[in-house]
């Protein structure tokens, strides 16, 4: 138990470290090292990321089994995509993000590429990644999801899921980045999610229509494929 205690201290501490305000003041030396660790991170992500094209960066829950309808969609979903020359990039670990790398190297014309993160617990690189990075800061780490995306998939998924689909969609609301389709995959799973939105956000004038338009709901890995290459035309 010690050993487990231990081992999650340590794999948080870097992060624990720079975004807590600990009331003890901060180590203007170790700060200045860490600034150079987070560039090597950046650096390392573009050094390895700069040839891809035609890139999707797909989100999902790390705890979606083996076997089940949303890992088997994922899978189905990736391998298309990856059939038809699109690359994607996951978070590298377990649940549906293995099964969009396992689906992107089952369709072998797209690249499969895992963007791993250090955390005390559930992130486990998967097998099944043609290009493996390893950060230890969120930020760097979403930095290169959207970068590199030409579009956003979002299956179902926890509290990791929706922090990356509302910065996503804050991105493009604030013209930080191009109009990229956004697709939430699972019309049962995100419903509430969109019905919410609309009652209390868009009744309130707090988001614009024209900014929930820019989110496509769809369960058909066919139809989602379509709605990609439509927005690529355009």
């Amino acid at each position: 138990m010690k050993h487990a205690e231990n081992k999650t201290l340590k794999s948080g501490s870097a992060e624990i470290e720079l975004l807590e305000n600990t009331h003890k003041g901060h180590d203007i030396v170790r700060d200045s090292w860490r600034v150079l660790r987070i560039q090597s991170e950046i650096v390392d992500g573009f050094e390895n990321l700069k040839k891809l094209t035609n890139t999707v960066s797909m989100f999902g829950s790390a705890r979606a089994p083996v076997g089940t309808p949303a890992y088997k969609k994922s899978f189905e979903l990736a391998k298309l995509l990856s059939t038809n020359g699109i690359s994607v990039i996951s978070g590298g670990g377990p649940g549906l993000m293995e099964a969009f790398n396992k689906g992107a190297q089952a369709g072998k014309e797209g690249t499969s590429v895992g963007l791993n993160i250090e955390l005390p617990f559930e992130q486990e690189p998967n097998k099944y990644q043609d290009i493996e990075l390893e950060f230890r800061y969120f930020f760097v780490r979403k930095l290169m999801f959207v970068r590199y995306a030409d579009a956003y998939i979002f299956c179902p998924g926890g509290f990791g899921t929706l922090d990356e689909l509302f910065d996503v969609i804050t991105l493009i609301q604030t013209k930080k980045i191009q109009h990229s389709p956004v697709i939430l995959m699972g019309k049962e799973y995100w419903s509430g999610l969109l019905g919410w939105m609309k009652k209390n956000m868009l009744e309130n004038k707090y988001i614009d229509e024209s900014d929930l338009l820019r989110i496509h709901t769809l369960d058909d890995p066919k139809e989602i494929l379509d709605v990609i290459k439509e927005a690529w035309k355009e």
